[in-house]
């Protein structure tokens, strides 16, 4: 057995000098594999933009409204979050990662929480969905306007967002009914808001939450986003 086998350069001392050696001396081990894995398409050597299409826009609201993209050296993650209880979610969203990234994503339950991660690693994730790295909370979000065009997309759009930060609600003793998004970042509030207005219908709009509460409306909003319809 190789004296060095299960050791990495931030847990011992002679694999990090090889390392650094290597380095310096610019030596590259893995460049013959790399290329060879290339060539047989086991390892992507481009990252075209995505198309623009419904399955995008979807992608791009979920991830807004429930996702992260986080960077490394060499790399980017990106991490959408689900409820547990909500099988559907996962498979829906899993399923479209691996359509627009071409291979399948991690799927991980959260130690001591109920939560579920969907989790992909890949370049340049970032530039190609449009959307910022790190905490979105105080970042300015618009719609794209390939979206904003085009009433299909707006609501495929708008469902994204509504699945990962939607609620639907109904009270019947009290002839109560709601249909809301609620989220911290102003500008993706109005995002929310004027996407609806869009679509013809009248939101209210409070400090951290987009609602409709006409019971026609909420219940036309609801079947028109396909909400919770997996």
């Amino acid at each position: 057995m190789s004296w060095n086998k299960g050791f990495t350069k931030f847990s011992h001392s002679s694999v990090r000098k090889i390392s650094e050696t290597m380095r310096r001396k610019k030596i590259d081990n893995f460049a013959s594999w790399r290329q060879r894995t290339k060539k047989e398409g086991l390892f992507k050597n481009s990252y075209p933009a995505f198309r623009k299409d419904g399955d995008l826009a979807e992608l791009i609201g979920v991830i807004l409204g429930g996702g992260y993209i986080g960077a490394f050296p060499r790399s980017e993650v990106l991490r959408i979050v689900s409820n547990t209880n909500n099988s559907g979610f996962v498979k829906r969203y899993s399923s479209l990662v691996n359509k627009m990234f071409k291979k399948m994503p991690s799927i991980s339950k959260r130690r001591y929480s109920n939560c579920v991660n969907i989790t992909i690693y890949e370049k340049y994730i970032s530039k190609r969905l449009g959307i910022p790295q790190g905490s979105r909370k105080n970042s300015k979000l618009f719609a794209p306007k390939w979206i904003l065009r085009n009433k299909i997309y707006l609501i495929r759009y708008l469902r994204g967002l509504y699945e990962a930060e939607g609620c639907f609600c109904i009270h019947k003793p009290t002839y109560t009914y709601k249909f809301i998004f609620t989220n911290r970042n102003e500008s993706l509030l109005e995002n929310v808001y004027l996407g609806l207005r869009k679509l013809g219908f009248t939101p209210h709009k409070s400090e951290y939450k987009i609602q409709l509460s006409k019971r026609e409306e909420v219940y036309k909003c609801k079947e028109l986003l396909r909400f919770r319809k997996y």
